[in-house]
């Protein structure tokens, strides 16, 4: 089996870090060797950029945020993703293009043509071989949340909107799925896993 490039998109406590353990658990088990990892952070320079960008006394301009988080994700592709598929790994990651077309295409304004143009430019056209959009109300979203980070003080209406954005764009994903995650953590995995070619 060539190694995979699995996405899973969401907002924040929608149990994305819960099941890149829970999946490599499970691709382990099955002898795939897997490579974990995220967005924004999966870099020592991404993982600055972290600090930055989720800051929640900090005002960052949308187009700003923009190049902060395109700035991650090439880092992170050439240093982590890349190299780790060469490397016959597959590779789980949590967040990638969509999350930029989500929150800074639909949440912050930006035409969506110059998100996903610049995505494309960040990635080297690299795409993932499956995508899981764990859905997730946003007043469960907000309940689930402890200490918030700047986006998450946007509220309610923010979440609403990057929830809807996430739903509409997942439909022209190839191989894109969308995973109820509020069903318990092992469901969830066993919902992802059904979609994925293990045998």
């Amino acid at each position: 089996m060539k190694p995979l490039f699995i996405v899973l998109e969401g907002p924040d406590a929608a149990g994305k870090s819960t099941q890149l353990e829970l999946l490599a658990a499970e691709l382990s088990c099955r002898g795939i060797p897997v490579l974990t990892t995220r967005e924004p952070g999966g870099t020592e320079l991404g993982r600055a950029l972290r600090e930055i960008v989720l800051d929640p006394e900090r005002y960052i301009e949308p187009l700003a945020e923009l190049f902060i988080m395109l700035a991650d994700r090439n880092q992170h592709v050439e240093e982590v993703i890349k190299p780790a598929l060469a490397a016959g790994k597959s590779v789980i990651c949590s967040r990638y293009t969509l999350s930029s077309a989500a929150y800074q295409g639909y949440g912050r304004g930006i035409p969506l043509e110059v998100v996903q143009g610049l995505n494309e430019l960040a990635t080297g056209s690299l795409v993932p071989d499956y995508t899981f959009l764990l859905d997730l109300p946003p007043e469960v979203a907000l309940e689930r949340t402890g200490t918030k980070d700047r986006f998450e003080t946007e509220g309610r209406g923010f979440f609403a909107k990057v929830r809807g954005a996430y739903l509409k764009l997942i439909r022209d994903v190839p191989n894109g799925y969308v995973i109820d995650a509020t069903l318990p953590p092992e469901e969830v995995c066993r919902r992802i896993l059904a979609h994925l070619p293990l045998a």
